[in-house]
């Protein structure tokens, strides 16, 4: 079961970590009870092992200028790997899309966009994302408001997982 290599210590930091990664070493080594240098170690392995991918501020991207956010359900036309992949690193270059989740059912992928206004959203719709090859069909779903938005994973539910295992 993924999270078994890591020991209580880990988990600990990585929790911490996730709630506030702007914190300094030596207040993540009190938090979880260890001093700094063994703290400043097992972070770096942490980041080593691809535990923790980067560190990011969290932006509110009203408060700079895009007001609008939508979700966009992808269908393609072809499944193959090649073409999946093909789809995926053209997400990749789409500035607009901020996330691009491959989905299993109806829809092949949703992508999560912003843009500053709805006539941008409408101009990347209508000229790169409707428009790229091998796209069958688009739905877009326009975000009235965001009820919940956390990072990471509810370390509180695997710490009560691993505490029922024998």
């Amino acid at each position: 079961m993924p999270g078994q290599k890591l020991d209580e210590i880990d988990r600990m930091i990585l929790a911490e970590l996730q709630a506030d990664g702007r914190m300094t070493n030596v207040e993540l080594a009190k938090r979880v009870g260890i001093s700094a240098p063994p703290c400043l170690r097992r972070v770096r392995t942490l980041e080593e092992s691809g535990f923790i991918r980067g560190y990011h501020a969290e932006v509110d991207p009203r408060e700079l200028g895009f007001e609008v956010q939508v979700f966009a359900m992808v269908g393609l036309m072809s499944q193959a790997e090649v073409d999946l992949s093909a789809f995926e690193d053209r997400c990749d270059g789409w500035p607009l899309v901020r996330e691009c989740h491959m989905l299993n059912g109806e829809v092949d992928f949703i992508l999560k966009c912003v843009a500053p206004d709805l006539r941008s959203f409408q101009r990347f719709l209508t000229e790169e994302l409707t428009s790229a090859p091998n796209v069958a069909s688009v739905k877009t779903s326009l975000v009235i408001r965001g009820a919940k938005d956390e990072p990471g994973v509810p370390f509180d539910v695997l710490e009560a997982r691993l505490a029922q295992e024998p």
